[in-house]
């Protein structure tokens, strides 16, 4: 019979992928696979078996990246704060009640960066432009993700 039923070694314990913000909490650090998302169908991409396709973490970053600039904060249950711990999406309908396209352009800008800075993968982001179509505007961006050269433009 065993002397002592729980050994007392060390364990090893793994390296994992996760880091830790201001405040003690772990987020992940690594980018992760997904399912493939065709933001022009507003559906999953396909095979010509009908399986949902995946895309590696650098596609799949860059698509959650546009899916939260095209989601209007709190109106998606999936994505309020009290579900994910963050407030995700952006407040474009508000940007788009200030006074003046000056005005619009600035709160667009700030809501989209806020929109992006809650993902820890997240390095920048910046070079916006705006072009006018009448009342739409359009907005052009840059996103930049950590551990990457690679820099993301992003059309609206």
């Amino acid at each position: 019979m065993a002397d002592n039923l729980y050994p007392e070694e060390e364990i090893e314990e793994e390296e994992d992928d996760y880091d830790e913000d201001e405040e003690g909490e772990e987020y992940d650090t690594e980018y992760r696979r997904s399912l493939k998302w065709d933001p022009s169908t507003g559906d999953f991409v396909r095979d010509s078996a009908g399986r949902i396709m995946e895309c590696e973490g650098k596609e799949a970053f860059m698509m959650w990246c546009l899916k939260m600039i095209v989601t209007e904060r709190d109106t998606n249950l999936a994505y309020i704060a009290e579900v994910t711990g963050n407030d995700l999406g952006v407040e474009m309908d508000d940007a788009l009640q200030e006074v003046d396209r000056a005005s619009i352009q600035t709160a667009i800008e700030s809501t989209i960066t806020e929109a992006l800075e809650v993902n820890p993968r997240t390095e920048w982001i910046g070079n916006f432009s705006h072009s006018w179509d009448g009342d739409d505007v359009h907005t052009t961006f840059q996103v930049k993700g950590t551990e990457w050269d690679d820099i993301i433009t992003i059309n609206t």
